[in-house]
């Protein structure tokens, strides 16, 4: 008889560790910007990324961030309650391809109405800056907040879910539509090279000296 009893207690006692925990990072970072990755520009034009914004005059973008107006386009779809979460705890999913766990963590959030987006982790510039967002590249990756859980545990993933607020039965409206898939770096398209300008191939003329008559008669005149 203790032990039905000691089943539910243990559960929620686990919940709210783990309330107090995604609060807590939650509060002290706010939105999921805050967590990224920072691709940066050196003055010699190398790349390299680092989880902090670099102190120094290089050129640095936090990876991702160009997806940010998509993303949000979405959220404004969203009830007033769920957009406050999404806004508090917004969820990440790290993908990679041919991953069926990937596809498993995907699916659980879809099919329980969970606003997320989705990074795809391919490129060596991706993998790159996941070694630094991660630390390993372990795949899937979710982020809640500011939490972080490697590998897909349908139970884990779950309990976080349920902790920072997300309902268990979808809230999503039925116009809603996920923003699609995007590269953990996006690819900046090549700046043209500027167009060399068109060498006349016209040929100068230059003026002709006046050819002088030849002399044919005595008196020296001209026709």
């Amino acid at each position: 008889m203790n032990s039905h009893l000691t089943a539910p207690l243990t559960v929620t006692k686990s919940v709210w560790i783990v309330l107090a925990t995604v609060c807590a990072v939650g509060l002290a970072s706010g939105q999921a910007g805050a967590q990224g990755v920072y691709r940066i520009v050196g003055s010699d034009g190398r790349v390299t990324y680092s989880d902090q914004p670099p102190a120094n005059n290089a050129d640095a973008a936090p990876v991702g961030s160009a997806t940010a107006n998509t993303a949000a386009s979405a959220n404004a779809q969203l009830p007033l309650a769920l957009r406050q979460i999404v806004n508090r705890y917004p969820v990440v999913l790290y993908t990679g391809k041919d991953c069926s766990p990937c596809s498993s963590g995907r699916n659980l959030l879809a099919n329980r109405g969970i606003p997320f987006s989705e990074k795809t982790v391919s490129s060596a510039e991706d993998i790159e800056a996941f070694k630094r967002l991660s630390g390993d590249l372990s795949l899937p990756l979710l982020s809640i907040g500011s939490q972080r859980l490697k590998g897909f545990s349908d139970g884990e993933w779950t309990q976080y879910l349920d902790a920072a607020g997300y309902a268990q039965q979808s809230s999503l409206p039925p116009n809603y539509s996920r923003p699609s898939a995007t590269p953990l770096v996006e690819v900046k398209a090549a700046t043209p090279a500027p167009k060399e300008t068109a060498k006349s191939t016209r040929r100068e003329i230059s003026p002709e000296t006046p050819v002088v008559p030849t002399t044919v008669n005595p008196a020296g005149i001209r026709f």
